[in-house]
């Protein structure tokens, strides 16, 4: 598989799409500078994050929001870069707005659309409407899937991007403590894949965002004066060998429960749950 650059960004995002737009779009300048082939941005970064950011969807013009997102996948093809953008998308009146990631390709097309599946109690009840599928798109032979915050409390969601072959999970979040980190850690070293963690400045106090390799540890991560990391995702990297050619395809068989099956032994001494 060949190296794939990355980006990952830690801006301050606001209620004004437009001003959002514009901090997007110096990012993306950047990350393409450094030869990055995908830009991932935090949760409701474009639109702005209900609770945080915004009160109410009645503030929130979505003529604009839709300009700013065309006006970043035009930039996209420009730039010849990929991005993975933060931003709520509206529905049907009197319809909530998903809490989306769109996926944007590097010839300026909206490819996909990752609606978070698990909303918190204040999401699900005021803000949003929930999504129902997990999405993969794959960039120069890697595979990515993508989560939005809360979800990291639901390894079921990690384990099915295992199942379908990620590379990559770009985790976008808003997150309220710096256990979260650790829990997205924990899931790119027991999943044996990278994790793209990407948060707003206004919680860089609980954790830099962050790429994190499929051992668990930081690749890389945003420096407290700084908004932006690029860094390689390099599947021959020798550091990686044990996580992705032995304990990746390990885990994925002993899941599977063949080579224990296989192993099963009819004993007197293992049937009788009293003996000692």
């Amino acid at each position: 598989m060949a190296v794939l650059r990355i980006a990952i960004s830690q801006p301050v995002n606001s209620a004004d799409p437009r001003s959002n737009g514009r901090v997007v779009r110096a990012l993306m300048e950047r990350a393409a500078a450094q030869e990055a082939r995908l830009v991932q941005f935090p949760e409701g970064m474009l639109s702005g994050y209900a609770k945080e950011q915004i009160a109410s969807w009645d503030d929130v013009d979505w003529t604009v929001v839709a300009d700013e997102v065309d006006q970043v996948a035009a930039l996209a093809g420009e730039l010849g870069i990929w991005v993975v953008l933060g931003c709520a998308h509206p529905l049907t009146p009197p319809n909530r707005p998903h809490n989306s990631l769109y996926v944007i390709s590097d010839d300026g097309t909206i490819i996909d659309r990752y609606d978070k599946r698990i909303c918190s109690h204040t999401e699900i009840t005021h803000y949003y409407s929930p999504g129902f599928r997990p999405i993969v798109f794959d960039v120069d032979g890697l595979r990515f899937g993508c989560a939005i915050c809360i979800e990291v409390n639901f390894p079921d969601l990690f384990a099915e991007y295992e199942r379908l072959g990620v590379d990559c999970v770009l985790l976008s979040a808003y997150p309220v403590d710096s256990i979260f980190a650790i829990k997205a850690r924990s899931h790119a070293a027991i999943n044996n894949y990278w994790i793209g963690l990407s948060a707003p400045a206004q919680t860089r106090e609980l954790f830099p965002s962050a790429l994190i390799g499929p051992d668990g540890e930081h690749v890389a991560r945003v420096r407290p004066d700084d908004d932006l990391i690029v860094a390689d995702i390099d599947p021959a990297d020798p550091a990686f060998h044990v996580a992705l050619d032995l304990a990746r395809p390990w885990r994925r068989r002993a899941q599977s429960g063949e080579i224990y099956a296989e192993r099963r032994v009819t004993d007197p001494r293992s049937i009788d749950r009293t003996s000692r």
